[in-house]
């Protein structure tokens, strides 16, 4: 196998970004709260070009995630970003909005482009309709299933990039739905702070076990889903498919558990390329996540063997 497939994470911090990179991601997805969705965390200007400087050297790879939804506040804060990014040396943005696509072939043509338009990227034609516009990747649906990935790949005129491991988001709201909440209740967000650190969840009274992470920020609410997914076992249905990039979700998670994470797909996705007939799954390969998985949340093949009704 010529084409060994990219091994993307998201990273929180300087520090975190150091771990992964040393731990075998190939890329890293970071970027500033402002213009980014549910990012692991938040990182400056200054701290982006300690990344790209790190991560170059390796022969990395560094992205920004820039798929916020835009306001018109935004609009005029997204150029000068967009340019900045550019010269700091980011290898290219992920991006759902039009308006960051226009940002970005008028101040930093160089960048690529990647769609991620979540939940909407279910079909070839509209992800070649984005190529054809400028974008060399497309984000596919973590709610599509595994036959639906595998036969839309050779289609695609772009890249393909799937979610492989992690939490998925499963609600958004631009409201602050839980700040609401707890003005209503006469305790407006006990003193301290409703975002990703605060540690807050949800739980249904039908599925009393089950905890959804909840947090807000400034782009509104988001809940998480209450599993992970771990497709490590099957991942050489998608590399064998030729999906081009993989992706691990950090978001929520001990530095520690990512490092590890990440360590076990690069060691499946190494052996796969040297020799995919001779690839065997082993199960001792989950042992160094499943030591560091929280005992509350179950790893989980999430959509990727449901059969979807349309």
């Amino acid at each position: 196998m010529n084409n060994k497939p990219e091994l993307l994470a998201t990273a929180a911090s300087l520090e975190e970004a150091a771990v992964l990179l040393e731990a075998g991601a190939d890329a890293l997805l970071i970027g500033d709260d402002r213009f980014g969705m549910r990012l692991a965390g938040h990182f400056s200007l200054e701290d982006t070009a300690k990344v790209v400087k790190l991560a170059h050297a390796k022969g990395c790879k560094v992205y920004a995630g820039l798929g916020g939804l835009m306001s018109n506040r935004l609009l005029d804060e997204l150029p000068t970003y967009v340019k900045a990014i550019g010269v700091l040396g980011v290898d290219g943005i992920e991006f759902g909005d039009p308006a960051v696509l226009a940002a970005v072939k008028t101040e930093a043509p160089g960048l690529k482009l990647h769609w991620n338009a979540e939940m909407t990227s279910t079909n070839y034609a509209t992800a070649n309709y984005w190529g054809r516009k400028g974008a060399s990747r497309v984000v596919l649906a973590r709610e599509l299933n595994m036959d639906e990935m595998t036969e839309m790949v050779p289609l695609l005129e772009v890249e393909a990039q799937v979610q492989v491991h992690g939490m998925t988001n499963i609600y958004h709201s631009k409201r602050k739905l839980v700040a609401s909440y707890m003005a209503h209740q006469g305790r407006p967000s006990d003193g301290g702070s409703l975002g990703k650190e605060r540690g807050l969840f949800l739980i249904e009274a039908e599925r009393p076990n089950e905890k959804f992470p909840i947090y807000e920020d400034e782009n509104g609410t988001h809940i998480m889903s209450s599993d992970d997914i771990c497709i490590l076992e099957d991942v050489h249905f998608l590399l064998k498919a030729g999906v081009q990039s993989l992706k691990i979700e950090g978001l929520l998670k001990p530095v520690a558990y990512n490092a590890a994470v990440v360590k076990a797909y690069r060691h499946a996705i190494d052996l796969y390329t040297a020799n995919p007939e001779g690839y065997a799954f082993q199960e001792d390969w989950m042992d160094g996540i499943r030591a560091l998985q929280d005992p509350e949340r179950e790893l989980s093949f999430g959509f990727f063997y449901k059969e979807q009704v349309y």
